[in-house]
């Protein structure tokens, strides 16, 4: 039977860059810094830690006034990944804390790799991209948190429930943000507890946002900045139990429950002796548009291998995030402009073979800091000096481990099999074959077929449904806040049931009455804002509040 094609790119609206990118001078009730992280992630504290480090000795800078923003109501509730941490920037950033005070978890001391079927699991030899041996598994909010405190002990000012709405400008200079209002109604007037934006104005605006932020997506196209292959995303579903059983290695697995034409796999770690942290990614250029990433990892947790070390115990947190997954061909030419640098996520340091990306971030940010306390010092805050962020970056271990794996998860868009192949072959000889780029298009450019997906009745127990996953991603966003979701005006009902699918968090819906959007439930993912529904930020607070992820 052929199936009715789904044509997301259709029906995505554009970016709304009049919202995003202000001409408006800041107010005159303002905050005024001299350097302003947006977003508390691992790049934003890691630059705002090693500025104020330079600052500190400094006789010209000591006393500079150093702000990080984050939209989540306290710091780390919105970080969430997998996490096998490689220690390396932690250690750089922090050369005088004893290592066993750095804030990670287990080291890794064994792992396995299967190739999973409905039924069975066949071990496979760990590839050296994906060999941990001397890190370890973590929580990105305990990180967070952790360096959220040494940053304030320094004197950094730290927002939290400050989301960064807009970017304010002067001609092609970057001069600040306006956070977002809060306390509206749903009809976007203000109402009990109304606060309205707040102006900061800074010499330089750092953009953390972390995977897909509506800044820096703005910021690159008002600059007209490209790359070689747009950037491409995969979403990953996570969850943390308490178990009966210990487990006493990291699993990744290949293979079912995904489609052969979808790229993609699961881990699960051993973060105490008996918590475990397991989760599902599959990357958002996949074909059948009745895929549900959230149902596909309920689906994982009843397989022979996993079943047994998870009956009997609780399900404690979930979460969902998108990671960049484009690799050394997606980044942008240039990651700086007058009065601006972008960094971590944002750009896309993430190498997918080997399921890193933490450590890139927050190197990136120290790479940023360097930059900006050179060129305050010079007094001169324009992209051409602030370049020398991208000149370290280009010559360091970040873009060179990028570079040596640049096609591996390109390779994958053929399938399978062939993808299987081809990256054996890059392993094989350090990304030499094939040495040429494999072009992609956009996720939403992907060809869907619609279906009817299998049928699938959570147990409440072992499995969940997603409204029961939002209550445990500590998501309690009030529900009459005003709709961040920007859909098309004319989604049609085979592009709302992939919608559907695509969230996991039972954002979307098709009703006798179209497109609804359920944005109280959102935890910020932003998958809809790759192929679909523009995500934009809304008031502090709002989403998840992750505790462990």
């Amino acid at each position: 039977m052929t199936m009715a094609p789904v044509d997301p790119a259709a029906r995505q609206p554009p970016l709304p860059r009049a919202q995003l990118i202000l001409t408006d001078p800041p107010e005159d009730e303002r905050i005024d810094l001299d350097v302003v992280f947006v977003g508390a992630g691992p790049a934003g504290l890691a630059g705002a830690i090693e500025l104020a480090r330079l600052a500190q000795n400094d006789p010209d800078l000591k006393g500079i006034e150093i702000g990080v923003l984050e939209k989540a109501a306290a710091l780390g509730e919105h970080s969430l990944s997998g996490a096998v941490v490689n220690p390396r920037a932690l250690r750089e950033l922090f050369p005088d804390v004893d290592p066993a005070e750095l804030p990670l978890r287990t080291p890794v001391m064994k792992e396995a790799v299967y190739f999973m079927t409905q039924r069975g699991a066949w071990r496979l030899p760990t590839p050296p991209t994906m060999r941990n041996h001397g890190n370890h598994v973590a929580s990105l909010c305990e990180i967070v948190r952790w360096m959220g405190e040494r940053a304030e002990a320094m004197g950094i000012n730290l927002f939290a429930g400050y989301p960064a709405a807009s970017l304010l400008t002067a001609g092609q200079r970057v001069v600040g943000v306006r956070t977002t209002p809060s306390g509206l109604g749903r009809d976007g007037k203000p109402g009990a507890g109304f606060s309205p934006s707040t102006d900061i104005a800074a010499n330089v605006t750092v953009l953390a946002e972390g995977t897909r932020g509506p800044l820096a997506q703005a910021f690159a196209a008002w600059q007209g900045i490209t790359s070689p292959n747009p950037q491409v995303f995969a979403l990953g579903v996570k969850e943390l139990w308490e178990t009966k059983r210990p487990l006493d290695r990291v699993i990744h697995t290949l293979g079912w429950p995904l489609p052969r034409d979808a790229f993609g796999g699961s881990w699960v770690y051993p973060m105490e002796p008996n918590l475990i942290s397991l989760g599902l990614v599959v990357g958002l250029d996949y074909h059948d548009a009745s895929l549900d990433v959230h149902e596909l990892l309920q689906r994982l947790k009843l397989h022979p291998l996993l079943r047994p070390v998870l009956e009997g115990g609780e399900l404690i947190e979930w979460g969902a995030k998108t990671i960049p997954e484009g690799g050394y061909y997606a980044l942008p030419e240039r990651r700086v402009g007058d009065g601006a640098v972008v960094v971590g996520d944002a750009v896309g340091f993430v190498d997918v073979p080997s399921l890193k990306g933490v450590h890139y971030a927050m190197q990136s940010g120290m790479y940023a800091a360097r930059a900006i306390f050179a060129a305050l010092k010079a007094g001169d805050t324009s992209a051409a000096r602030l370049g020398e962020y991208d000149r370290m970056v280009n010559a360091s271990y970040v873009v060179r481990d990028m570079r040596r794996t640049r096609n591996m998860r390109l390779a994958f868009k053929d399938g399978f099999w062939k993808g299987a192949v081809r990256a054996g072959l890059m392993t094989a000889t350090g990304g030499r074959i094939p040495g040429r780029r494999i072009a992609m298009a956009p996720d939403a450019t992907a060809a869907r077929r619609s279906g009817t997906p299998p049928t699938f009745a959570p147990d409440g127990q072992l499995t969940i449904s997603k409204l029961d996953a939002v209550f445990k991603s500590g998501n309690a966003t009030r529900d009459d806040i005003p709709s961040h979701l920007l859909p098309a005006a004319d989604v049609d009902r085979a592009t709302a049931e992939f919608y559907a699918h695509l969230c996991p968090a039972g954002v979307y819906e098709w009703t006798a009455d179209g497109l609804q959007v359920n944005a109280p439930n959102c935890v910020d993912c932003k998958a809809t804002d790759v192929v679909g529904p523009r995500w934009t930020p809304r008031e502090g607070g709002s989403g998840p509040a992750y505790k462990r992820m």
